[in-house]
């Protein structure tokens, strides 16, 4: 019985396809902006790619914690192909850490878990459910990138959409591989402040930054999503400066989604957000010229 249970644990496991080999069986990871340097037995900051005899192996792929079909408004995405549905899905792990995750079950869980189910089988279950796009989400998707690139392609053959739903840390190599087969996405900027990234997120705002624009610039359909957060984001010197940038780097049609933080995780001692402070924050976006606010 411990034969097979270890089987079944490796026999779905796939080598990284982005990571260098260092001296002493040490490797580096390059899916996301951590680039871990990893050394042999251990994981990177993500939890799933692990270090295995020199090689960098990924532990949750076709693994799926959560398979749901979902509102497309939910991702969320109002601009493309509204009032549809979308097949969504997700691996265990992520590379940000944020204090305030509300998937925290499933990307922060130490032991991956979930049912095998490889991408043939996701684009049939897309197709049953006459679902025309399939989302990368709840968790992040850069994470599970072998899996999702794998499904993708797939998709594009059978004329489904793709769509990412990410914290946008992604290395420049990772989306030189999905941006072929991507059709929209939605970015957190979780702030504009380094400080913010540092404390809460485990990560730095730079690399987000520099993703929105080259997605942007690759003519890829994307919107924004903030999370407002009282005491933690939503000064509206800050919020200014969030906007300046959605409006001077990405243009005023950018899609920019507020949302409200309740208190979760290991931020249960905030309190939610306010309507009065989503209000100024959708009022700083339009002073500063965005055309497309969304809020609840």
């Amino acid at each position: 019985m411990l034969f097979l249970q270890f089987w079944y644990t490796y026999s779905v496991m796939q080598e990284s396809i982005l990571y260098k080999k260092l001296k002493n069986n040490f490797v580096q990871c390059k899916t996301c902006n951590h680039t871990c340097v990893i050394m042999p037995g251990k994981r990177g900051v993500c939890g799933v790619r692990e270090n295995i005899s020199g090689k960098l192996y990924v532990l949750n792929y076709a693994k799926i914690i959560a398979a749901h079909i979902d509102p497309i408004e939910k991702k969320p995405l109002n601009d493309f192909l509204p009032g549809t549905w979308t097949y969504s899905i997700a691996c265990n792990g992520c590379n940000f850490k944020c204090l305030h995750c509300q998937n925290s079950e499933i990307s922060q869980a130490k032991n991956i878990s979930g049912q095998e189910l490889l991408p043939e089988k996701i684009i049939e279950n897309t197709i049953k459910s006459n679902c025309p796009s399939i989302s990368y989400t709840y968790t992040e998707p850069t994470i599970f990138l072998e899996y999702a690139l794998d499904t993708m392609k797939l998709a594009r053959k059978n004329n489904i959409k793709n769509i990412w739903v990410s914290n946008g840390y992604f290395s420049d190599k990772t989306l030189k591989l999905i941006l072929p087969y991507l059709d929209a996405i939605n970015i957190d900027l979780k702030s504009f402040s380094e400080k913010f990234y540092s404390e809460i997120c485990k990560a730095k705002l730079q690399p987000v930054l520099d993703n929105l624009v080259r997605i942007y610039r690759a003519g890829i359909h994307l919107e924004i999503t903030t999370l407002i957060i009282p005491s933690k984001n939503d000064s509206s010197k800050e919020l200014k400066k969030l906007t300046e940038f959605i409006y001077k780097k990405l243009g005023p049609e950018v899609p920019w989604h507020v949302t409200s933080f309740y208190p979760y995780y290991k931020m249960k001692n905030l309190l939610p957000t306010s309507k009065e402070q989503i209000k100024k924050a959708v009022e700083i976006g339009e002073r500063v010229g965005l055309k497309k606010i969304y809020y609840k």
